[in-house]
């Protein structure tokens, strides 16, 4: 009788390790996942990127520093690499892809801000598309950090919920990094209308 209540209760932990074993593992891919769809937002926005400066650029001859600056933090964002497949971004990836990110912001903005002064720009239908294309974008990679920031917080509190924090070493679950905004300017939604209209 004693032997049979030990084999259930090992049955039981068995089931219970691989499960919890199972869980883990799901949201460390879930994390992985949410993390790849910012990294396609992102993309986006980096392909979006030289169709605006070669819309625009013509009527800014004199802005030329704006425009590389532009170019520059465009390059810089795309060189930041990623996870390897099926692993939670590292606490010095997601820093260096949100300061990168950051950057590129910022210099979108300034590009914002001259191309104000610029009304010719204004009959340029490519410029209106280009608006539409970026303030989507920029919308579904706001969208998609707070499905990463959920999901991660998700994978974190599991495990450090007791007793699935025994399990956490086997499944080889590490705390994964939040994308958070520590860059004061950054907070402040890019501006991208490119309407030209003019402000009273």
């Amino acid at each position: 009788m004693g032997i049979v209540i030990l084999v259930v209760i090992l049955v039981v932990v068995g089931f219970w390790f691989m499960s919890a074993y199972n869980g883990l593992i799901a949201l460390k891919n879930q994390v992985f996942n949410a993390w790849k769809q910012i990294d396609v937002q992102l993309k986006r926005r980096h392909d979006l990127i030289p169709n605006l400066v070669e819309t625009v650029k013509g009527a800014m001859t004199f802005e030329r520093d704006t425009l590389e600056a532009v170019i520059s933090a465009r390059n810089q964002a795309i060189a930041v690499h990623g996870p390897e497949a099926g692993a939670t971004p590292s606490a010095q990836q997601v820093q260096q892809t949100a300061a990168a990110e950051g950057q590129l912001s910022g210099a979108l903005g300034r590009l914002f801000a001259v191309v104000e002064r610029y009304p010719d720009l204004k009959s340029t239908g490519n410029v209106a598309q280009l608006q539409e294309e970026l303030t989507s974008t920029e919308n579904k990679i706001a969208f998609a950090r707070q499905l990463y920031n959920d999901t991660a917080t998700q994978y974190n509190t599991k495990q450090q919920q007791f007793p699935t924090n025994f399990v956490a070493g086997f499944a080889r679950a590490t705390p994964a990094e939040l994308w958070e905004i520590t860059d004061a300017a950054e907070r402040d939604n890019v501006k991208v209308d490119l309407s030209m209209n003019p402000k009273k």
